[in-house]
């Protein structure tokens, strides 16, 4: 059964960074489509970082020259290396894969920046 596990989520004071995981269990396939979305209270999911085709990172305007997508192959794991941490920022991010044509979902980790 394939499973997305997030984690490194936590609370962080306004200019401080985290590092989040995604790691993906139950399948040796690699997916070339992964990204990560994040949700606040009261608004609506929004991506915040992907890879399209294994090559292509994209970022969301918010994000840029903040966050960083990286992914290690052989532990099968994305992360997102985010710097410069706003209060905006804070959510639930929340990691998706594309794997045999089905899109799997993590069920997030919490983000806290305090201002």
């Amino acid at each position: 059964q394939v499973q997305l596990v997030e984690s490194g989520g936590g609370l962080v004071q306004a200019g401080g960074s985290l590092r989040l995981s995604c790691a993906v269990s139950g399948t040796v396939f690699r997916s070339n489509d992964m990204g990560w979305y994040r949700q606040a209270p009261g608004k609506q999911r929004e991506l915040v970082a992907n890879i399209i085709d294994g090559t292509t990172n994209n970022y969301a305007d918010s994000v840029k020259g903040r966050f960083t997508l990286s992914r290690d192959n052989a532990r099968n794991t994305l992360y997102l290396q985010m710097n410069d941490l706003k209060p905006e920022d804070t959510a639930v991010y929340l990691c998706t894969a594309q794997i045999y044509g089905r899109n799997y979902w993590g069920r997030g980790t919490q983000v806290t920046v305090s201002s």
